[in-house]
């Protein structure tokens, strides 16, 4: 998923979809980038869980999976625990040396 959100393009996708569905013309109008080069970025969030897809009539509507955002959360949040964590330690490692 990381890597995925590695790409500046996918980052405003997906940044644009947590506001609510929007078909592949609709995004590509709002970012500078082609319809087909929306519908490749589109594939790989959807293949790393963070977007899913419904049609709508003759559209196809993408959104931000609410499970995919949990489980990219849910990484972030261990992440920073642990680098959280590591940091007290070197304080307190270093507050030690010090008395």
């Amino acid at each position: 998923m990381l890597a995925a959100l590695g790409d500046p393009s996918r980052q405003a996708i997906l940044d644009l979809l947590a506001d609510g569905p929007h078909a592949v013309g609709e995004i590509a109008a709002a970012l500078p980038i082609s319809r087909p080069t929306v519908s490749q970025h589109l594939k790989v969030l959807k293949d790393v869980g963070l977007v899913v897809d419904h049609s709508a009539g003759t559209r196809r509507l993408y959104q931000a999976d609410p499970a995919g955002l949990a489980i990219l959360r849910g990484h972030l949040d261990q992440f920073w625990h642990r680098s959280l964590a590591a940091f007290q330690n070197y304080t307190d490692e270093a507050k030690d040396e010090q008395t």
